[in-house]
């Protein structure tokens, strides 16, 4: 009879659980805000000033790409990387994950892609900012670096150039700290960032959704660590190639397939 009375309880526990849980989410289904609210943009723009602000830091972070396939099945690959930057031209960044093994080498005069697995690197002169050389990377090269979008002086514009809607999600932790959780739509995905609270505005997270492919799979960033006062010298963004690398060439974007993406 115990075992009864203690099976039924466990029952109206869960049941009632689950009551809780359906509310929460009938809660967060509400229609989403038209156009983008002034919080959300105000707490955006804050962040990208206090970024822009920082002559040096350092970040490690891991990204996770998903894959949608045809089955309609989800896999996902991650990469940490690390990343040094010290404005207004120098970066070195290395990704090193299931699909990639790569450095970026950028200072102030050539930017340079490693294959440390291959021992193969392409070199090629660049822009003279590091806006620029991320624009220059992407446009002629096809190459976007860890955490581009976060990188540009005028980030928040870049973020929100195609964005046609964005709202303050609510408060919540990332990683252990305390943040705050916006939302966006544009044209061709969805985005999500989270801004750490107090006089440290940084991003901890951020998640790209494609509304353009397939499935629309997810591509997540999250940042662990972060350094805005590190002691960075030049030699961290000078390339030497290692024994016996080999030099090849960029592959460069032709105009019609540049203006096709």
């Amino acid at each position: 009879m115990n075992r009864v009375k203690c099976f039924t309880r466990q029952i109206v526990s869960v049941v009632a659980l689950a009551m809780l849980v359906l509310t929460g989410w009938s809660q967060l289904g509400h229609a989403q805000p038209a156009g983008i609210e002034p919080q959300a943009e105000k707490l955006l723009r804050r962040m990208s000033d206090y970024l822009a602000g920082r002559q040096q830091f350092t970040l490690k972070a891991e990204s996770s790409l998903e894959v949608v396939l045809t089955s309609g099945q989800r896999l996902q690959y991650d990469s940490p990387a690390t990343l040094s930057v010290s404005r207004p031209n120098k970066f070195h960044a290395h990704r090193k994950g299931d699909l990639a093994n790569q450095e970026f080498f950028y200072d102030g005069k050539m930017l340079t892609l490693y294959n440390p697995r291959e021992n193969l690197y392409a070199t090629t002169a660049a822009p003279a900012t590091l806006d620029e050389t991320l624009d220059f990377a992407r446009e002629k090269l096809d190459i976007i670096a860890p955490a581009a979008e976060l990188l540009y002086k005028n980030a928040a514009d870049k973020m929100l150039k195609e964005s046609t809607a964005g709202f303050v999600v609510g408060p919540s932790v990332v990683g252990g700290v305390k943040t705050t959780h916006l939302a966006f739509r544009a044209g061709e995905l969805d985005w999500q960032i989270w801004i750490e609270d107090g006089d440290k505005p940084l991003p901890r997270k951020f998640i790209l959704n494609s509304k353009k492919v397939s499935g629309e799979p997810q591509f997540t960033v999250l940042i662990r660590n972060w350094d805005v006062a590190p002691k960075l010298s030049d030699q961290e963004f000078n390339f030497t190639p290692a024994k016996g690398a080999k030099k090849i060439e960029f592959l460069k974007l032709s105009v019609e397939t540049a203006k096709a993406k």
